[in-house]
């Protein structure tokens, strides 16, 4: 069992930088690919970034990239999203996730056997 409690979301001005980190309880850490998303209202969640078990490989959807960051640090428990350049259209809930079974990076929610209980991000314009 893994818990995973996300932190950092708030209210910003478009152009801003946020950045969310999830500290994760409960297993080990470093045996989980890690990654983010988001839902808006009425919408599916998104898939935002992705860091595999060791760090070494990420990726992104064109959406966010150039301007998302995912990071881990596995001796502290924690994963982050580094968001520069926001914009309205990433105003959602933020989601952590942890995918057991995946040496890589994991981009489908149906991979991802926890979940966090999300931290809002508004951007305004």
């Amino acid at each position: 069992q893994v818990q995973l409690v996300e932190s950092g979301g708030g209210l910003v001005q478009a152009g801003g930088s946020l950045r969310l980190s999830c500290a994760a309880s409960g297993h080990t850490f470093s045996s989980y690919a890690m990654g983010w998303f988001r839902q808006a209202p009425e919408k599916e969640r998104e898939f935002v970034a992705a860091i595999s078990r060791s760090g070494g490989n990420t990726y992104y959807p064109d959406s966010v990239k150039g301007r998302f960051t995912i990071s881990r640090d596995n001796a502290k428990n924690t994963v982050y999203l580094q968001m520069n350049s926001l914009k309205p259209e990433d105003t959602a809930v933020y989601y952590c996730g942890a995918a057991a079974a995946s040496s890589g990076v994991v981009v489908t929610t149906r991979e991802y056997d926890y979940w966090g209980q999300g931290t809002q991000v508004t951007v305004s314009s």
